[in-house]
């Protein structure tokens, strides 16, 4: 595949570079869409993609009104461009350009919603069709200088796109505010940051030190419980109840030669002997004892 098409730092001059590419006749794109579908010929590639530069160029100056330098737009589209030139079937008859424009949109759009803030401005269609709907519906309706939006304006702005009057309201709300940083001081004297007030959701030290304890205790007292049993009871209750993947009752009659009923009942018995030597303590028990007691094998 052709390399990623050198943007200028300057979009002017860029701009004006491009201009020597032109569209090829029908016949011709066919053709070296043909090469580089069966023969991954990369010159046949790079001169689609270059044929197509003025397109991208085109499009991105559509989305000039967000913000963002038209340089940085026009590589996104470019990058779009390319995976529609990847992608493009010749045998389905339709100009490449025809096809390219859904990718070329969609990685300027991509790049925008990434772009216009550190809080993703959408994640569904609905939410971003909403996002690069809303200046233009603004606009119609002269809503600029109103500051928040009217409810009729918010009820109109929500019919027309299918979404819920909320998502309106909170859309407009980001898209009228700015990013700050945590790092920003509180007060003018530079004395503490936004990020102080946040609550820290770990677990304090006294905490952690108790679970730990608790969890040493516990620990002492299943293998003290553990002694009680016999080797044979033991092994199963470590089997069925101590690892990540339990034995089952088959594996366990095949390594004593018993019966699935009669590992149960000696699962049963070894949880019973365990359940009393525990009951004695105060450390609520480590097992749960009837939630497989009667369980099928």
């Amino acid at each position: 595949m052709a390399s990623r098409p050198t943007v200028a730092m300057d979009p002017s001059p860029y701009l004006s570079d491009i201009r020597k590419f032109k569209f090829l006749p029908r016949d011709e794109e066919q053709a070296l869409a043909f090469r580089w579908r069966d023969w991954q010929d990369l010159d046949a590639a790079h001169r689609l993609v270059t044929s197509h530069l003025g397109l991208v160029a085109r499009i991105a100056k559509g989305f000039s009104g967000y913000g963002l330098p038209v340089v940085d737009l026009v590589s996104e589209g470019n990058v779009g461009l390319m995976l529609a030139v990847r992608r493009f079937d010749p045998d389905r008859g339709v100009r490449l350009s025809t096809y390219a424009i859904w990718w070329i949109r969609a990685a300027i759009q991509t790049y925008i919603l990434r772009s216009r803030s550190l809080v993703k401005m959408g994640t569904t269609g609905a939410q971003k069709k909403l996002f690069f709907n809303l200046f233009r519906l603004k606009s119609q309706m002269q809503a600029f200088d109103d500051g928040n939006l009217k409810s009729e304006q918010v009820t109109r702005i929500a019919r027309t796109l299918d979404v819920s009057e909320q998502e309106v309201i909170s859309m407009n709300g980001r898209l009228a505010g700015s990013d700050y940083s945590l790092n920003d001081p509180l007060r003018s004297d530079g004395e503490g940051q936004w990020q102080d007030l946040l609550a820290d959701g770990t677990e304090s030290h006294e905490d952690t030190i108790a679970d730990r304890e608790e969890l040493t205790g516990r620990k002492a007292l299943l293998a003290q419980a553990l002694t009680v049993l016999s080797e044979r009871e033991r092994h199963i209750i470590v089997e069925r109840r101590l690892k990540d993947n339990p034995a089952t009752f088959e594996e366990l009659s095949h390594k004593y030669g018993i019966s699935h009923q009669r590992a149960r009942q000696i699962e049963i018995r070894a949880l019973g002997k365990l359940r009393l030597t525990v009951s004695k303590r105060t450390v609520p028990p480590l097992i749960p004892w009837s939630s497989h007691a009667t369980a099928s094998p």
